[in-house]
């Protein structure tokens, strides 16, 4: 395996794993070429370099191809075969006349060079393995190109790698190819570090939106920043420099267009959502307007005024002109559809824009703006009359903060930067770059909030203390310390003068609420805030106020009033329609156990913020989902959600929240015994508020191993531990575990306090599954046999007992009946435990019931048969399988080991009664 950790290379994980196993197979003898494919500046020559540098065990032979000497026949091959001169006088006499020739600069014998070039290679592999690596070989000579490829498809059998790197496109065919695909945010931000370590976090954020993955780009524009812009302190950049050698390959292509089309990739560039008709129609003004200023009075009678089409071209939305889109599609710089012009990429469309003079582009904005108007596009229009405009304008600013209101997050945000910069009194621009940075955080854009909260102005007055709750509410996802406390300073500051936000804030700061040190805090704040209350406010307030009051009473030990007030909201959340109150209600819901509810609600308040555009909160509603899911017992819908959550959050910028995920995900597969897998996902996992999560999960494998003591120890722990994200139920769900644990470790009595809160707790909320859990947990405290017997039973009686948390009832019951030699009960429990893990595919519980079964007297040779039925996750990965991915491919996208989608695959072709992944294809499409 190639071992490549220069920064030039983060984020080439795959890549470097290909190359890995090529040279593992060279080694071995069996020779082999792959192709690196990629476009300028996307990585190519720092991998090959970073190849080079590592591999010490090996003869490494480099060239690189240069347009300038693709005339000079061989002068490649000759770059390539130096290292190897002294070699010469082991080869054969014909071998050494033809590479004689070829270092001389002859054209002579194709043949007689590609044989030579694989005779030399194989001479050089008598000591070491080769490794050739070929930059840019789309450059090579010609010659040299044929003798290389000659070469290349001849040594199978030899011990020999060749690596060459070419353009997207340029790919020779016949090889294995990798194309390198864009570097992730986190690996983009480790580029940009790298190279300034000071970098603010949001600008560093700007950075890699606008590099769109590409390192050379990112290393362009951050070497380009002045130190106040590293800050944060000045406007980060909108495009590449335009010094960049990037930039520059980019203008070229576009300077190599004609006139007409770059005019039509200018428009399509400031408005990249516009329509192809919008844009032809905004250039038809344009050229109008363009003959206008320069037009004669003589012209203009001879019908070439700005009423007239003098061309086909002017026609608005003609056929004719999208012809001028043709060059620009033929070189594949953008692709033209019925919705609109795509770009190859947002560096092509930032170069595009920028490279046309100012007062064209403010034209091409006005041009645009006068069409969307006409069309009734009001808020577009707006826009684009914002970016033509020059100075202050307080009538536009406030028609675009109006319009703005009923937008989707993101051109919100937009709006409200315009309008910002357009208004020209402090406060009121304070107040508009707040309501942007909250849009552009809800929008998925966290740098670019950053970025405008930092714009507020000294004299903004109240709207600099919203901008710290803002601040502090973005980064509660994170886990960042001291976020609660910076939200209880807001509320306090605001409870009078701005009671909604002081609300707001201290419903973001609820689990202040079970903190020792700031309960009596909260519940003061909370108070006062309440003082404000009338009575008659709208829905979502009116939660907030009933969602506050049930964490002051929490705060103040006052369960049953927590109980009363959180009920309240709850039964507020039909009558609210917006995803924030409904998160709330969801997290109310959780904290009365009314488990199913809040599950509804934080899926309904994902739904909403989808299609609200608030791309932020969906991870964050389906964690609520997935913790709601495992606490009812539905371990498929969470096992979804979190799914879900995980691709999301990462999607949105936010690891810490994927983590998250990753965490409950860790948690539903130790559950089953999923070891592999749970590891696999705890691995995955930042430092941070999801540990206690992974402790969870640790301390259910140590059960499934029968380490009692150590999972006892880590679960009253993570029950000890400061509040954190999902603590209000991890301390509940974790409980029945604990007790069981501390029971069969001997250390009773330092759970107690715990479990009698947890009685109490569960009492309260009435709910059947928590209900069960509580007369389970009465069980295992039971000081005799026959006191058990009762609470098992009446845990099995509560309808909501049902799947794993049932069958894990029934395996505790049967194991306390067997040891009390009532082995006949014992076995119609035991029964029912193993017949319920097999089929949920948890196979070390399904063991430890066959085990308990055995022991009590019945003969069992193996696990009760499983039923054709599949799991919800073994469904997922067969139809995954059966549209053509890989083990590998499954696991990445299940977040799952390899190792267990193998375990899983023969669990389904042995439940499915098929023997290969077609006919398992066959039958799942026939169903």
């Amino acid at each position: 395996m190639i071992d490549a950790p220069a920064v030039q290379i983060l984020g080439r994980a795959d890549a470097l794993a290909d190359i890995g196993r090529l040279t593992s197979a060279a080694a071995a003898g069996h020779g082999g070429v792959l192709v690196i494919s990629a476009g300028p500046g996307e990585g190519r020559t720092a991998l090959l370099h970073a190849v080079a540098a590592s591999a010490h065990d090996w003869t490494v032979l480099t060239a690189a191809g240069f347009d300038d000497e693709r005339d000079l026949p061989y002068a490649s091959l000759q770059t390539l075969l130096t290292p190897l001169r002294d070699r010469i006088a082991d080869l054969a006499p014909a071998t050494r006349e033809a590479l004689s020739r070829a270092f001389g600069g002859e054209p002579g014998d194709p043949l007689a060079a590609g044989l030579a070039s694989l005779s030399f290679f194989r001479t050089a592999t008598r000591t070491r393995p080769v490794l050739c690596l070929i930059d840019d070989a789309h450059l090579l000579d010609p010659h040299s190109w044929r003798a290389v490829l000659f070469a290349a498809r001849r040594i199978g059998t030899e011990r020999i790698a060749i690596v060459v790197s070419v353009p997207a496109g340029a790919e020779p065919s016949g090889f294995p190819v990798h194309r390198l695909a864009p570097l992730g945010p986190a690996a983009a931000r480790r580029l940009l570090a790298g190279h300034a370590p000071d970098l603010a976090e949001d600008v560093a954020g700007t950075l890699a939106e606008i590099a769109a993955g590409h390192p050379g780009a990112l290393i362009d524009l951050v070497r380009a920043l002045t130190p106040e812009q590293r800050r944060g302190y000045a406007p980060p950049p909108e495009t590449l420099p335009a010094d960049s050698p990037l930039r520059r390959r980019l203008a070229a292509e576009l300077d190599s267009l004609p006139p007409r089309t770059r005019e039509l990739l200018l428009l399509a560039a400031a408005a990249p959502d516009a329509a192809p008709d919008t844009l032809l129609a905004a250039a038809a003004a344009l050229r109008a307007a363009g003959r206008d200023s320069s037009a004669t009075n003589s012209n203009a009678t001879s019908g070439d005024g700005p009423g007239s089409s003098a061309t086909t071209g002017d026609s608005p939305g003609g056929t004719d002109g999208l012809a001028d889109f043709a060059p620009a599609e033929k070189r594949a710089l953008v692709t033209v559809t019925a919705a609109g012009v795509r770009f190859r990429g947002p560096l092509m469309r930032g170069v595009a824009y920028a490279e046309m003079p100012v007062a064209r582009r403010r034209a091409a904005h006005a041009a645009l703006a006068a069409v969307l108007e006409g069309r009734g596009a009001r808020l577009p229009a707006l826009l684009h009359r914002a970016a033509a405009t020059t100075g202050p304008d307080a009538d536009l600013a406030k028609d675009l903060a109006g319009a703005a209101r009923s937008a989707d997050p993101a051109v919100a945000a937009e709006a409200g930067r315009y309008a910002a910069a357009l208004c020209p009194t402090p406060a009121e621009k304070a107040g508009l770059l707040l309501s942007a940075a909250r849009s552009a955080w809800l929008a998925g854009r966290p740098h670019q909030a950053g970025q405008l909260i930092r714009r507020i102005p000294a004299a903004g007055g109240a709207a600099r203390v919203r901008a710290r709750g803002l601040t502090a509410e973005m980064s509660l996802p994170e886990g960042r310390p001291g976020a609660r406390d910076v939200l209880l300073d807001v509320a306090a500051e605001l409870a009078e003068s701005d009671p909604g936000t002081a609300l707001e804030a201290l419903a973001l700061a609820g689990e202040a609420a079970c903190r020792s040190g700031e309960q009596s805090r909260y519940a003061a704040l909370a108070r006062r805030v309440a003082a404000g209350w009338r009575g008659d406010e709208p829905p979502p307030v009116a939660l907030a106020f009933h969602h506050v009051a049930g964490l002051a009473c929490i705060a103040d030990g006052d369960e049953a009033a927590a109980f009363v007030r959180l009920r309240q909201a709850v039964a507020l959340a039909d009558r609210v329609a917006e995803p924030g109150p409904l998160l709330r209600a969801a997290t109310a819901g959780i904290l009365i156990g009314d488990a199913r509810r809040a599950g509804a609600l934080a899926g309904r308040a994902a739904v909403l913020a989808r299609e609200a555009g608030a791309s932020v909160l969906v991870p964050q509603a389906l964690e609520l989902a997935a913790l709601a899911g495992m606490a009812a017992g539905d371990y498929p819908a969470a096992n979804e959600a979190a799914m879900d959550g995980a691709a999301v959050a990462r999607g949105t910028g936010q690891p810490v929240l994927a983590g998250a995920h990753l965490a409950v995900l860790a948690v539903l597969a130790a559950l089953v015994g999923d070891r592999d897998t749970a590891l696999a996902r705890i691995a995955s996992v930042p430092e941070g508020p999801s540990r206690p999560l992974c402790e969870w999960a640790l301390a259910l494998l140590d059960m499934v191993d029968g380490r009692c003591p150590a999972a006892a120890e880590r679960l009253l722990a993570v029950v000890s531990a400061p509040p954190g994200p999902g603590s209000a139920l991890l301390r509940v769900a974790v409980v029945p575990h604990l007790l069981e644990t501390a029971a069969q470790a001997g250390v009773q009595a330092a759970v107690e306090p715990v479990a009698t809160a947890f009685d109490r707790w569960a009492g309260r909320t009435g709910q059947p599954n928590w209900l069960a859990l509580r007369d389970r947990c009465r069980a295992l405290r039971a000081d005799d046999g026959e006191s058990a017997a009762g609470h098992f039973e009446t845990a099995l009686r509560h309808e909501g007992e049902a799947g794993f948390p049932r069958a894990h009832t029934e395996l505790l019951y049967g194991r306390s009946l067997r040891r009390r030699r009532r082995n006949v009960e014992a076995r119609t429990h035991l029964r029912r435990a193993a017949e319920t893990f097999q089929l949920l595919d948890a196979a070390p519980w399904a063991e430890q019931s066959v085990r308990e079964l055995r022991a009590a007297g019945e003969r069992v040779e193996t696990p009760p048969p499983a039923g054709p039925a599949l799991t919800a996750q073994q469904e997922r990965i067969a139809s995954l399988v059966a549209g053509g991915a890989t083990n590998r491919e499954v696991a990445q996208e299940m977040h799952l080991s390899p190792r267990t989608v193998d375990h899983h695959l023969r669990n389904v072709f042995a439940r499915l009664g098929v023997r290969s992944r077609t006919e398992m294809a066959r039958l799942l499409t026939a169903r």
